[in-house]
């Protein structure tokens, strides 16, 4: 049992691994996406996969020239949290870095899930998603209004100055919703972030939309 565990530790053992896990964690995506979003060639991108896919932690599936992945089990999201949490609180590097980019930006205590929840049922919130605009249209929390990083100074008009306004992205650490929320802060909005995304969320059998976002 112990070999098994361990089988299955080492295929996460790779950053470029558990990069490709949160692209497919918003959405299933063919090799040549995901090896667009994470930088790496086609040929990387497809062992990496295989090496997921061998230890039952992604499937595939064959659409015409194309492959694609999505994870295996939703428990996968879980993991990807469990061992982000253990890293954190015991690797001191971590630590450094959380202070010097992410606090830098928001030091303010984000909103739970339940907490959000709560908010978005009573209209006291207005929920930017900042993910790009696929997997947006793939699923999203109830509501949100589809809002990438890139066009978020164009469009501020569409969000309310009276209202606080709610950002998430793919997940604890993704970079857009920090970054969102230190935009419109500058520019006067009360703005949160979630506390982490959208794969935790619809993990934790929370409600969401699949319908494209409207133009």
């Amino acid at each position: 049992m112990f070999e098994h565990l361990a089988a299955v530790a080492r295929a996460l053992g790779s950053a470029h691994r558990l990069e490709l896990l949160e692209l497919l964690a918003q959405t299933e995506r063919s090799v040549d996406e995901l090896a667009g979003l994470s930088g790496l060639t086609v040929a990387n991108a497809s062992q990496h996969l295989q090496h997921l896919r061998r230890f039952g932690i992604v499937e595939a599936r064959r659409e015409g020239q194309h492959v694609i992945y999505k994870l295996a089990d939703a428990e996968v999201v879980g993991l990807l949290g469990a061992l982000s949490r253990v890293t954190r609180r015991n690797v001191g590097a971590v630590e450094k870095l959380l202070n010097s980019y992410f606090r830098e930006r928001d030091n303010l205590e984000p909103v739970s899930r339940k907490e959000l929840l709560r908010r978005m049922r009573e209209g006291l919130v207005t929920v930017i998603d900042t993910r790009p605009v696929e997997e947006f249209a793939a699923g999203h929390l109830p509501g949100a209004i589809n809002l990438p990083l890139s066009e978020l100074k164009r469009r501020l008009h569409e969000l309310p100055r009276d209202q606080e306004v709610v950002a998430y992205c793919r997940g604890q650490y993704c970079v857009l919703s920090y970054e969102a929320v230190s935009q419109l802060r500058k520019r006067g909005f009360k703005a949160v972030r979630l506390e982490d995304g959208y794969p935790e969320w619809k993990a934790a059998g929370l409600p969401v939309e699949t319908a494209p976002p409207s133009s």
